[in-house]
C-alpha cells in the first residue's frame, strides 16, 4: 500500500452509519472496476443508534472520527474531507406522483420539459405523502425514480425528442423527516467532514445487487441490517417501490440477551455462531460460564426469525401490488443467519433457490486491496454508497427565495423550480393560470370556451431575470413574483351561433323577414346576449305565433291560420310558412272572394271617352262557397244594406261603380293600419345624448330606436353590447316610455 497518492482523484469515501456498526470504505473507479484501497469497521460501544436512527449524536460523531482517522492512516496520511452517506429507511415515506403537462400546440419535448414534468410529479407525491401522514413533520425528498413516461396518453421509454400535445410521468419519490437528515449532518460535521452525496440505503444496495439489465424482472431486494430491513422492488426496468421494516438483526440480539442474560456484545457473538462449530462458551452478567451449541441458539430464535421473514415477505408483496415477486435477493449481515433465506422463500411462496444471498457473485467488478477484507454481503451497501457518488453527486445546499432561507437536496441539476417548490410555491403560483372556462349547452351538446392564459411567474436569479429551469447553486438569491390568472372566458351568442341570415315568413301574402333568435334558459335572446356559465342555449329556426305578432307589433287577431290550419299562440312557424288571419267580424275566408281589379281612367278625359262598362260577370265559386252564398241570400239583404250605408257615409264623392278589392285580406290589412294610426302615439326619448321621436306605434320597445338612431350592429367593436334604460340594464324587447334616457354602446 506504499505511495497511495498514485491513485487518481477523486478517492471516494463512503460511510455506512448502521445501527450496530459504522463501515468506512475508500476507493476509486477505474473503467468498469471499483478498487477498494481502505476499509474500517467500528462497532458501537453503546446503543447510540436504534432502528437506523441516531440517538446520541456526539457518540456517533466520535465513532465517525475514529473511522476517519483509521482510514487516513491506511492511506499514509492522506486527508479525507468529503464523505458519501446513506440514510436508513426507518422513517422512510414514499408516494407516487403523477406529473402532467399539456402543450398548447404540438411541441418537441426536450430535457427541460422532462425535468419540469418530473418535478411536478415529485410535488404531487409530496402533497399525497403529507396528506396521508397527517403530520406537522417536515419531510425532504431524498430521491425519486420515474416509473413510467407517457406521450399523448401512451407509455413510452424516453420522451426526449418526441412531439407531443400532452406528456406525463409516474414518479416514485422518497422522503425523510428533517430531523433524520439533520442528525446525520450533525454527526458527520463533528468529524469535520462535508457531505458530498447522500442516498438511501436500499438505493445504494440495489445499485450493486441488481444491475440495470436485471431490473426488467420483477425482483425484490432486502438489506437486512441490525435495526431495519430495507426493501425495494424492480419491474419493467424501473424501481417501482421502496419500503422498510423496523425489524432486523437487533431483534434477535435482544431475544438472546433475555434468554442467556448477557450484554449486547456477547449476544452478538452468540447470534453469529457458525453452524459448523460444535459449541461455544460464554459468561453471563453474573460471571458464570456456559456452553451452548449452534442448534440450541437457532432453536431460541427460530420463532422470531419466522416472524421477521414473514413480515418482510408481506411487505414485499404489498409493494409489488398484492402479488409475490419472481425472485428475491438478500444482502446485509442479518440475512446470513442460517435458515433466513429458506423461511423467506416459504413466505413468498417461491422455490428456495429463487431466494438467495447476494455477495461475492455480484462483486465481480470490485477489487479489494485491503488485507483481511473479503467479498461478503456485508459490503454490498457500503460499496453501493461509494458508487452512487459517480451516478448522482448530491448534497444539501442553501439558497434564499424571497429573502427566506431554503434547504435543498442537491443532485447537481437543481433549478429555480426546485427552489420554488421547497419554498412552498405550488404549481398554480409558478406556471401561468388560465381564467375560468365558460361552459354552456348549445342545441343539446355541451360546449366550452377556454379562459385566457395568465402571465408566468417572474423570476430573478441574483438580480437578473431568468427562467424556471435555470440551474441554481448554493447561496443564490432568488426573487419570485407569482404567476397571474388570465381573464375568465367570455362569449356572446353571435360568436357561437350564426345569426347572419334571417327567417322569412309569408304573412297575408306579404314576405316578412325576421331576425334569428336563440332561447337561453327558456328566454329569447339576441346575438348580443352575453353567455353565462351553465346557460342552456337552443338556436331557434322558427318563431312562435305570439313572437311573430310581437315582432310585427300586432295584437293577435281572432282567427289565425298557419299553412291553412288554425294556429295558437305557441304554434311554431318555420321558414317560408304561410300565415293569414281574419277578425271575428269576417265570416268568409279571404280567398273565397277574389275578383279581378279594374283599372281606373288615368284622367277625366279618358273617362268621358270610355265605353260604358259592361256588367262584370260574377266569378264562379266553389260548390261549398255557393252553398254559403245561398244561405246568405235566405237571410236577406241585411248585411248588404248595412255595407251600402257605410259606403255612402264614408265616400259620398266617390262613384257608385268603385272597383272591388282583389283580396279581402289586403282590405283587412288596410283597415288594421287605419285603426293603428288612430291608436298610435308619439314619444320622445334621448339616446346617447341625442333626442329622437318615435311614431306610428301604440307601444314601443328598445329595438324601435334603431329606426331613428343610427348605430352599427354589424361590426362588433367590443366584448358585448351594453343596453340601458334610465340607467338599468335592458333587453331588445324591453318597453320604453316617453322621456326615457337610453344608453347604447360597445364595451
Amino acid at each position: 500500500m506504499a505511495n497511495l497518492t498514485k491513485y487518481p482523484e477523486p478517492l471516494v469515501f463512503g460511510l455506512d452509519i448502521g445501527t450496530r456498526s459504522i463501515v468506512g470504505t475508500v476507493g476509486y473507479r477505474e473503467g468498469s472496476q471499483f478498487n477498494i484501497v481502505a476499509q474500517c469497521v467500528k462497532y458501537h460501544d453503546t446503543r447510540a443508534m436504534l432502528d437506523g436512527q441516531i440517538h446520541d449524536i456526539n457518540k456517533v460523531g466520535e465513532e465517525i472520527v475514529y473511522v476517519k482517522q483509521n482510514l487516513e492512516k491506511q492511506l499514509s496520511g492522506r486527508k479525507l474531507k468529503e464523505v458519501c452517506i446513506a440514510a436508513a429507511g426507518r422513517v422512510l415515506k414514499t408516494a407516487v406522483g403523477k406529473g402532467q403537462y399539456e402543450f398548447p400546440d404540438n411541441t418537441v419535448v426536450n430535457q427541460e420539459y422532462i425535468h419540469s414534468l418530473e418535478m411536478i410529479g415529485v410535488e404531487q407525491a409530496h402533497e399525497l405523502m403529507v396528506k396521508e401522514n397527517n403530520s406537522d413533520v417536515k419531510f425532504f425528498c431524498v430521491g425519486y425514480t420515474v416509473i413510467k413516461y407517457y406521450l399523448n396518453g401512451y407509455e413510452i421509454g424516453n420522451l426526449d425528442g418526441h412531439k407531443a400535445y400532452h406528456i406525463g410521468a409516474d414518479v416514485l419519490a422518497t422522503f425523510l423527516p428533517e430531523e433524520v437528515v439533520d442528525g446525520l449532518y450533525a454527526a458527520v460535521s463533528l468529524a469535520e467532514l462535508e457531505i458530498s452525496n447522500m442516498t438511501l440505503e436500499p438505493i445504494a444496495a440495489i445499485q450493486v445487487a441488481i444491475p440495470e439489465n436485471y431490473r426488467l424482472l420483477n425482483i425484490a431486494l432486502v438489506d437486512v441490517g441490525a435495526g431495519t430491513s430495507d426493501i425495494c422492488i424492480t419491474k419493467d426496468g424501473s424501481i417501482i417501490g421502496y419500503g422498510m421494516l423496523p425489524k432486523a438483526g437487533d431483534k434477535l440480539t435482544e431475544k438472546l440477551i433475555q434468554e442467556y442474560l448477557v450484554d449486547c456484545a456477547t449476544s452478538e457473538k452468540i447470534k453469529m455462531i457458525g453452524p459448523q462449530k460444535k459449541n461455544m462458551t460464554y459468561k453471563d452478567i453474573m460471571g458464570i460460564p456456559h456452553k451452548i451449541t449452534p442448534k440450541e441458539v437457532y432453536e431460541k430464535i427460530d420463532d422470531l426469525l419466522e416472524e421477521i421473514t414473514q413480515e418482510i415477505a408481506q411487505k414485499m408483496i404489498e409493494l409489488n401490488g398484492g402479488k409475490t415477486v419472481s425472485a428475491a435477493f438478500v444482502v446485509g449481515g442479518g440475512g446470513k443467519l442460517p435458515g433466513f433465506t429458506e423461511k423467506l422463500a416459504k413466505h413468498l411462496d417461491l422455490p428456495k433457490e429463487r431466494v438467495g444471498l447476494r455477495g461475492e457473485e455480484v462483486l465481480g467488478f470490485v477489487n479489494i486491496f485491503v488485507e483481511g477484507v473479503k467479498k461478503d454481503p456485508l459490503l454490498v451497501t457500503p460499496i453501493g454508497i461509494c458508487l452512487n457518488f459517480y451516478d448522482q453527486k448530491n448534497r444539501f445546499i442553501f439558497v434564499h427565495v424571497n429573502q427566506e432561507r431554503v434547504k435543498l437536496y442537491d443532485n447537481d441539476k437543481l433549478t429555480v423550480f426546485d427552489a420554488a417548490l421547497a419554498y412552498g410555491l405550488s404549481n398554480d403560483l409558478i406556471f401561468p393560470r388560465r381564467g375560468d372556462d365558460l361552459h354552456y349547452t348549445l342545441n343539446g351538446k355541451k360546449k366550452f370556451v377556454r379562459g385566457d392564459a395568465g402571465e408566468a411567474a417572474v423570476i430573478r436569479l441574483n438580480g437578473k431575470e431568468t427562467g424556471m429551469n435555470h440551474l441554481v447553486q448554493a447561496g443564490d438569491e432568488i426573487q419570485i413574483e407569482e404567476s397571474t390568472k388570465g381573464e375568465s372566458a367570455k362569449a356572446i351568442l353571435g360568436e357561437v351561433a350564426d345569426f347572419s341570415s334571417s327567417l322569412t315568413f309569408i304573412v297575408n301574402d306579404i314576405s316578412v323577414s325576421c331576425p334569428r333568435y336563440a332561447s337561453v334558459n327558456g328566454r329569447l335572446e339576441s346575438e348580443f346576449y352575453q353567455i353565462n356559465d351553465g346557460d342552456d342555449i337552443e338556436f331557434l329556426n322558427y318563431y312562435t305565433l305570439s313572437q311573430l305578432m310581437q315582432f310585427m307589433d300586432i295584437e293577435t287577431p281572432h282567427e289565425v291560420f298557419v299553412n291553412g290550419a288554425r294556429a295558437g299562440a305557441d304554434t311554431k312557424i318555420y321558414e317560408n310558412f304561410n300565415v293569414a288571419w281574419i277578425d271575428k267580424e269576417e265570416i268568409y275566408k279571404a280567398e273565397r272572394f277574389v275578383t279581378e281589379e279594374t283599372e281606373e281612367p288615368e284622367d277625366e278625359e279618358e273617362e268621358l271617352n270610355a265605353e260604358p262598362a259592361k256588367e262584370e260577370a260574377q266569378p264562379e265559386l266553389p260548390e261549398d262557397a255557393q252553398e254559403d252564398t245561398d244561405e246568405e241570400a235566405e237571410r236577406g239583404d241585411t248585411e248588404d244594406t248595412a255595407n251600402k250605408e257605410e259606403t255612402e257615409n264614408t265616400e259620398e264623392n266617390e262613384s257608385a261603380e268603385e272597383p272591388v278589392k282583389s283580396n279581402l285580406v289586403n282590405q283587412w290589412i288596410e283597415d288594421i293600419q287605419k285603426n293603428r294610426s288612430k291608436k298610435t302615439k308619439e314619444i320622445k326619448v334621448t339616446v346617447n345624448g341625442t333626442t329622437i321621436t318615435l311614431t306610428g306605434k301604440k307601444k314601443y320597445v328598445f329595438v324601435d330606436i334603431f329606426d331613428k338612431y343610427e348605430f352599427d350592429l354589424k361590426n362588433i367593436k367590443g366584448s358585448h353590447l351594453v343596453q340601458k334604460i334610465d340607467g338599468k340594464k335592458a333587453e331588445h324587447f324591453s318597453p320604453i316610455h316617453n322621456g326615457a334616457v337610453i344608453e347604447l354602446y360597445w364595451e
